[in-house]
Order: C-alpha cells, then sequence, then structure tokens
C-alpha cells in the first residue's frame, strides 16, 4: 500500500514531540584522496562519541534518535533536556579531543563544523522519522557561511571545531541560563547558504580562536569601499596604505574573514554586502569577524 502524503492544512492533527539536533561535518572532506573517505567518515562517529562519553553524556551517547552518517559527518537527534550539557561542556570537550588526535594524526587532520537546533520531527520509530524542518534547517546552519568562514581562517593547528547555533537554542538554553556557556561567548551571525533560499539569525561558538583569524581579509577603507560601490566615509585615524600589517582597532575587509581585538574566545560576524557602523569596522562583499577576545582568565578551558 503506498504512502499517504497528507495534505497541508486540510485539518489538525498532533504536533510531533520537539527534539534537539546535532549534526557535524569535516572542512575539506570532498578534496580527500577516495582511499581515506572511508576510514574518516568512521572515525568520525567514534570520535564524537568518545567527547560524549568524556563530557559524561552517556544517556545520549546511547539514545540517539534517528542517527545517520553522512559521509563527511553525522546529525543525530536527542531529547532537548540535554541541550544545556551539549553546548557545555561537549562542544569543548569534543574540541579538546579533535586537537589531540590532529596532534598525534599521520592521517589528515579532522576539523569539523556543527549545527545545534531544536523543533518538532516525527519520533515514533518509523521509516521517515526525524525528516521534517528542523532538520533542514539544522543543516542549512551547518552550511552557512558565517561557520565556513570562520574555520577556513583559523589556525588549523588551533581552531579544530565551529559551532552555530540556531536562534531558538540560543534562546531558550544559553538566554535562560540553563547552560555553562555564557552569552558573551556567542556571536550573532545571519546565517545564508549560497545558491540557497535560506537565512536565519544565528550564533557562533569557538571554542579555540586562532591568531589567523585576526590576519584574513584586512585591506584599506578606499580599495574596500571601492569594492562595496559606496564612498569612503571619513575616519579620524590616516588611512592605512596598502600593504602595511593591521595595528589600530579598524579593520576594513572585502573578500575574507577578519577578527578584531586581541584573540581569545568571543567574535562578532557579518557577511554580506553590508555597511556596518559600529565597532570601527567596514567592509565590501566579505566575511567579516570581531569582538573582544580574552585568553588566560581564571576557568578558561584549553
Amino acid at each position: 500500500m503506498p504512502t499517504v502524503v497528507p495534505a497541508p492544512y486540510a485539518k489538525s492533527r498532533p504536533l510531533p514531540p520537539y527534539r534537539a539536533l546535532f549534526a557535524v561535518d569535516a572542512k575539506d572532506f570532498t578534496g580527500l584522496p577516495a582511499v581515506q573517505h572511508g576510514p574518516v567518515s568512521q572515525l568520525i562517529p567514534e570520535l564524537v562519541d568518545q567527547a560524549l562519553e568524556r563530557a559524561e553524556l552517556h544517556e545520549l551517547r546511547d539514545s540517539k534518535r534517528f542517527p545517520a552518517n553522512t559521509g563527511d559527518g553525522v546529525v543525530f537527534g536527542f531529547d532537548p533536556a540535554l541541550l544545556p550539557f551539549v553546548l557545555w561542556p561537549f562542544l569543548g570537550v569534543l574540541d579538546d579531543i579533535l586537537g589531540a588526535y590532529n596532534r598525534q594524526c599521520v592521517g589528515p587532520r579532522i576539523r569539523l563544523r556543527a549545527s545545534l537546533h531544536v523543533g518538532p520531527l516525527p519520533d515514533a520509530d518509523r521509516p521517515g522519522d526525524g525528516n521534517g524542518t528542523a532538520r533542514n534547517d539544522t543543516h542549512r546552519l551547518l552550511d552557512s557561511r558565517p561557520v565556513k568562514a570562520i574555520l577556513a581562517a583559523a589556525s588549523e593547528q588551533v581552531t579544530h571545531l565551529a559551532a552555530v547555533i540556531s536562534q531558538r537554542v540560543y534562546e531558550d538554553v544559553v538566554l535562560g541560563a540553563y547552560t555553562g556557556l555564557h552569552p558573551d561567548r556567542c556571536v550573532e551571525v545571519p546565517a545564508t547558504v549560497e545558491g540557497k533560499n535560506f537565512s536565519q539569525r544565528a550564533w557562533l561558538y569557538v571554542p579555540s580562536p586562532s591568531g589567523n583569524l585576526v590576519q584574513a581579509g584586512v585591506q584599506p577603507r578606499e580599495e574596500s569601499a571601492a569594492q562595496a560601490g559606496a564612498p569612503a566615509e571619513p575616519e579620524p585615524d590616516p588611512v592605512t596604505p596598502p600593504g602595511t600589517p593591521y595595528s589600530g582597532n579598524t579593520q576594513h575587509v572585502g573578500e575574507g574573514a577578519a577578527v578584531m581585538g586581541s584573540v581569545g574566545r568571543d567574535i562578532t560576524y557579518t557577511g554580506g554586502s553590508t555597511s556596518y557602523h559600529g565597532t570601527n569596522q567596514h567592509w565590501g562583499g566579505g566575511d567579516n569577524v570581531a569582538g573582544d577576545k580574552r585568553v588566560g582568565e581564571a576557568g578558561d578551558r584549553r
């Protein structure tokens, strides 16, 4: 008997249960030699499970809902009550485990993008469980420009994980103070995906930012304004000549990603062809990151 596809708005029906969603995928997976695809595809869920074990999330490790190996990553649903613990400490522990693996591995480095979301999804031990808008949005967040830009700009020696958190998770869990992840460690970003009709407010969290983020995409104001098609705005400080290393608190970004401030944990990103007038920062059509990076504070995890 063929599956019956329900007609929308024809009648009311029960709302599916809310499920949290976690997804990761590996940077540059498709660039690996074919012989490495299978082993890396198997390794990623093993590293995720190691992090769940070390973060004492045994319950989650053993009760994943509709788990799937995507080839270059994994995705699974879980009880939303565990979201606070996935945000903190799990993401930091996963970053540590990836770093330890990458320091001793002889094969390709494993650097991951992660996304976290929550929403109603069918979960009745039937085929098709876990499919719905929340699942789609989880993967769109994972593929969004900000998280890709940050991981691409960061040092592969230091930054092993970049996570994007949906607005719903941020409001309910982070702003609700149910998690040990402080809001000041998260940065609002416009999550868009090239070639897709997707745009959402989201939040970036990078457990271990690195110095390379400071260097990416910096250029003088006139060049940036010309790329953006807008006149350069006056500023009190002299315009930095081309080729001069950045040393102040004003950045001008065309294509790429940039960070303002000393590098530590908290960053701010804005993408697209936007003109931003806060924090003395201006850009053209690139990806832009700013924020106060504090390191070495008491209680900071490395």
